[in-house]
């Protein structure tokens, strides 16, 4: 018996800081909401096509550097300015590489790694 489904769950001690930073930098919508009144222990967004949740634990520390997210835009260059304006960190600035994808590293609010991917254009998406 296999696993259906995977998405992670990033825990903070501030969970509405964290969601407000995935939703207006990175274009995340939520789905799920618990409890549904009051303030939340968990929500659930949808990025694209992938599910990823906050849960909030007032103790968290972070620990930086144990997972990283990757996320693909549609212009690495834009998202980098967007982060860096939600408070994020860049760690490293967008960068052509070999197999044809630009990408940059940065942090979120809560120090978790982020890789931000745009895809390689075909051939035939090229300007000439």
């Amino acid at each position: 018996m296999g696993a259906d489904d995977v998405f992670p769950i990033v825990t903070t001690a501030d969970l509405d800081r964290l969601l407000a930073f995935y939703t207006e930098t990175l274009a995340a919508t939520e789905h799920y909401r618990f409890p549904p009144e009051g303030p939340p222990a968990y929500v659930g967004l949808h990025i694209g096509a992938a599910s990823l949740g906050l849960g909030h634990d007032p103790n968290h520390q972070p620990t930086p550097g144990s997972i990283v997210l990757w996320f693909y835009v549609a212009n690495c260059d834009a998202t980098t300015t967007l982060i860096r304006q939600s408070g994020g960190l860049i760690l490293e600035e967008p960068t052509d590489q070999p197999w044809g994808e630009r990408t940059a590293r940065a942090q979120d609010p809560d120090g978790n790694s982020l890789v931000l991917g745009q895809r390689a254009q075909s051939p035939d998406q090229q300007d000439v």
